[in-house]
């Protein structure tokens, strides 16, 4: 986990997502259904994935650890090959994992 400061620029409810993306530990994820539910509203992922869409420090608020419920890969604005690079060497790191997807 990085830790500096960081002021980004964006409504109450994005800076409540990017927080709640600095807790997610690395080398794991979460789906935006449960990022949702950590905001307060389950029915807010579409919410949630547009706040981490306009996430502009991408490694340091990692946005990259956010997948789909049904545990794919979607949505990344570096290219799902990337994504999928980053949760891989992360969970190598980790855990010595070679491969989740």
């Amino acid at each position: 986990m990085f830790e500096l400061p960081i002021n980004q620029h964006g409504t109450v409810f994005q800076k409540e997502v990017w927080n709640e993306l600095m807790q997610i530990p690395f080398g794991r994820t979460i789906s935006y259904l449960e990022l949702a539910r950590k905001t307060g509203d389950s029915k807010a992922t579409r919410a949630v994935a547009n706040a981490n869409g306009k996430n502009n420090v991408c490694i340091i608020v990692p946005c990259h650890r956010v997948i789909g419920a049904n545990k794919e890969l979607v949505g990344y604005s570096g290219g799902l090959w990337r994504k999928k690079w980053m949760l891989e060497h992360e969970a190598k790191l980790a855990y010595g994992v070679q491969t989740l997807f």
